[in-house]
C-alpha cells in the first residue's frame, strides 16, 4: 500500500489489485471518518476526498494503514436490468477468442450477475465485474474512433456500457437503448459503484 497526497483535499491510496480496493472501500465506509467527503474506487487506487478544514490527515493515514485489505465489498445499491440486443461488431471475434459459440457468449453474458466496481473513462461509464470468467478477452488491437452510445462491450475481466458516443477499444458484443447517463436525472449515472447488473437479451 502507498498513500500519496492529492492536492490539498485528498489522499490517493495505491493498492495491489481491485480486491484490495474494494476491501479498503468497504472498511472505510463502515466507519465515521470526520472530514472525509467521498471515497472513489478505481482498478488499483482509492481516492479519499477530504474537507481540509475538518480532516485530520495524520489520523486518517493511520486508519487506512490499519484497515483490512481482504473480504470487503461495495455497499449494495440495488439491481439494474439492462436489455441488450446482441449484434455487436466484435461478437464473432469474442466467439473466436473464447472458443464459445455466439449463442454461448450471449448465455455467458446474461447468465451471471455483474456488479459495478468503479466508474471512469467517461461520465457514467461503470466497470462491471463478476461475470463468467470465460468471457475475459483483451481489448481490441486498435481502438475505434467512435463507439455508439449504448454499446455493450468486454475488456479483460470487465464488461461495460458506453454512456455516450466516444472513442473506445473494447470488444463490442451488443447494444442497449437504456440511457445509462442523463444530466437531468438524479443521480445522472445508472451504473454507480455497488449497483448489481443483470443483462437480459432483447430484440
Amino acid at each position: 500500500m502507498r498513500i500519496l497526497p492529492c492536492a490539498d483535499s485528498g489522499l490517493l491510496v495505491e493498492l495491489d489489485d481491485l480486491d484490495q480496493v474494494l476491501a479498503l472501500h468497504a472498511a472505510l465506509t463502515e466507519r465515521t471518518l470526520p472530514g472525509v467527503v467521498d471515497l472513489v474506487p478505481a482498478a488499483r487506487t482509492l481516492l479519499v476526498s477530504l474537507d481540509p478544514e475538518h480532516a485530520d490527515r495524520r489520523a486518517l493515514v493511520e486508519v487506512i494503514r490499519e484497515a483490512p485489505l481482504t473480504g470487503g465489498e461495495l455497499v449494495d445499491r440495488g439491481l439494474l436490468t439492462v436489455p441488450v440486443v446482441y449484434d455487436g461488431a466484435d461478437l464473432g471475434e469474442v466467439s473466436r477468442l473464447t472458443g464459445l459459440s455466439r449463442r454461448e457468449v450471449v448465455r455467458a453474458h446474461t447468465g451471471t450477475e455483474w456488479r459495478v466496481a468503479f466508474g471512469g473513462f467517461a461520465p457514467g461509464f461503470g466497470y462491471l465485474v463478476g461475470g463468467d470468467p470465460r468471457l475475459e478477452v483483451p481489448r481490441r488491437g486498435e481502438s475505434r474512433t467512435s463507439v455508439p452510445a449504448g454499446s455493450v462491450g468486454l475488456a479483460g475481466k470487465f464488461s461495460g456500457v458506453y454512456p455516450k458516443a466516444s472513442p473506445g477499444g473494447w470488444q463490442l458484443i451488443g447494444r442497449t437503448e437504456l440511457e445509462i447517463w442523463r444530466t437531468d436525472r438524479d443521480p445522472p449515472a445508472l451504473l454507480r459503484p455497488g449497483v448489481r447488473v443483470r443483462f437480459e437479451e432483447g430484440s
